[in-house]
């Protein structure tokens, strides 16, 4: 019962696939002397007098590995009622090499749900490059909800193995299969609305990005400067929104369309996943080690006849867990967010085909951030579903829903059967309060969007409708495969994001870049 609907994890995904390939620096030389933790200034410039506390707080760092230095801060739970509680942000950050920093870097890795600050403590090199962490102290945090901030609590790990992985008996589709996972899924939102102590109705973008502004006060910053990627680039653009005039260097990678609807989401995603394994299908049957055989077309129709095949007899794993459809699409969608994957998916789906679940399984575990001993490493499932449950409106017309079921089912075929569902957020137990418009933030400075061709989880076309919001918008197209751009490859979008950051000269609107 897995569900694909607005799926998630980002950079993350790409991050934990490409773990085995990236090599951690380490100190070959002499001994490091400990040195003075700097501080700033915190800034309330501007800031009104009810949350001017906030602001002026002093930070306490401490060390937490080579050129890591960590802290929490203190936010309101509600910045529309800021006495009615606070909550904690966990800060990392790493100094600028070079001694002299141009200023603080906020990056995002996306979700909503994923940990900025394991994504810097852990993989500091994927998420920004050498270059910027030589003239940024490059800031890492978990926004609220979300890992080692005051965090949305739900299922322990048997309980949420149980809601991902277990399978409902009753034919798919049926009223039986409906009704039992709507059971399900108000269960899980109970238990959420129960273990998060009131946290729920805060966890929003709106409230994130109000805490994104505290941590620019108290880093001492006068203006921000971000990197978001995937769902960071909707946090950032809601930042630009709100606060125009404090937005310093912003880039947003993989951009969502802050104007469309969940269930637009839903569908636009789906069509992005279907052409993405297209171009995985074309590229595994050029090879010598492709489980398919055929055209593309009849590849996929197989790779289609696969999923039905699982989703009629599941494969049973050691671990006890039954791979059904549901969860090979997520093992597959995993995959298909870069392309240095796909011969990991080539191999799961060889395996599928001989009647073994473990690779398949652990793509899917990649996915949930999910260790092979059934401990999840974070409560990124949990903070995916509040996040999105309140920043976006329920559509209620039936002509609309079955409008999207068609397209789906047109445009997405092999994954057409396994993609619509009953949507947790019907019966999430606070109603949403986010709102899908268009974002313009006037009087901010140049804001680049980076938007890549057949990027399956961000379609290229958000970034180009985000970029022509933004008042001062700036679009770099990145023709390629797979999820963001930006060090990934491609030295033309690495130049002009670098170059931009460190002197704020924005490319040309409309550059294009392999």
């Amino acid at each position: 019962m897995t569900r694909t609907r607005n799926l998630r994890r980002a950079l993350v995904v790409i991050a934990g696939l490409a773990a085995a390939s990236v090599t951690l620096s380490a100190c070959l030389f002499s001994p490091i002397v400990p040195q003075p933790i700097p501080t700033k200034t915190p800034s309330a410039d501007g800031v009104a007098a009810n949350v001017a506390s906030f602001y002026t707080q002093t930070l306490s760092w401490s060390s937490c590995g080579t050129g890591f230095d960590c802290t929490s801060v203190t936010a309101p739970l509600d910045w529309q009622n800021p006495e009615a509680g606070t909550i904690t942000l966990a800060v990392i950050r790493h100094r600028a090499t070079n001694g002299t920093a141009l200023g603080s870097l906020l990056t995002n890795p996306g979700g909503p749900g994923a940990s900025g600050y394991d994504l810097i403590q852990q993989s500091l090199d994927y998420a920004v490059g050498s270059e910027l962490q030589k003239t940024f102290d490059v800031i890492g945090f978990d926004p609220r909800g979300v890992g080692r901030s005051t965090a949305v609590t739900c299922y322990d790990a048997k309980q949420m193995d149980s809601y991902l992985f277990d399978l409902v008996p009753a034919p798919r589709g049926s009223a039986t299969w409906t009704s039992d996972l709507v059971a399900s899924q108000k269960a899980f939102g109970a238990a959420c609305e129960q273990n998060s102590s009131g946290l729920l109705p805060y966890i929003t973008t709106d409230q994130a990005a109000r805490d994104m502004d505290l941590l620019r006060g108290v880093l001492g910053d006068k203006k921000l400067n971000y990197l978001g990627y995937s769902y960071g680039t909707f946090l950032g653009a809601t930042y630009a929104k709100l606060f125009p005039q404090n937005v310093g260097r912003m880039v947003l990678d993989g951009a969502l369309d802050p104007s469309v609807s969940g269930l637009d989401v839903s569908t636009t995603q789906a069509i992005g996943f279907q052409s993405a394994l297209r171009a995985y299908m074309t590229n595994c049957l050029a090879g010598s080690s492709c489980p398919f055989t055929g055209t593309v077309d009849q590849a996929l129709a197989s790779l289609g006849d696969l999923l039905a095949q699982v989703d009629k007899t599941p494969i049973t794993n050691a671990d006890g867990r039954k791979l059904g459809a549901d969860s090979l699409v997520t093992g597959i969608v995993a995959a298909l967010y870069s392309k240095d994957s796909w011969p990991v998916l080539s191999s799961a789906l060889a395996a599928v085909k001989s009647g073994s679940a473990a690779q398949a399984f652990r793509l899917v575990d990649f996915y949930y951030n999910r260790s092979s001993n059934g401990v999840y490493q974070d409560n990124s499932t949990e903070a995916f579903e509040a996040y999105n449950c309140m920043d976006y409106p329920q559509v209620t017309s039936q002509a609309l829903k079955d409008a999207s079921k068609a397209e789906i089912a047109a445009k997405a075929p092999t994954i057409a059967p396994y993609w619509s569902g009953p949507d947790p957020c019907a019966v999430w137990p606070i109603t949403a309060t986010g709102v899908r418009e268009k974002i313009s933030a006037p009087g901010a400075p140049p804001i680049i969007v980076i938007g890549t061709t057949n990027d399956p989880a961000t379609p290229y076309v958000w970034a180009k409708s985000l970029a022509e919001q933004l008042s001062s918008g700036v679009l770099i197209t990145h023709e390629g495969e797979g999820h963001t751009a930006f060090n990934k490859g491609s030295s033309c979008v690495d130049d002009a994001v670098v170059t931009y950051f460190e002197t704020g000269t924005p490319p040309q609107n409309g550059l294009t870049c392999q």
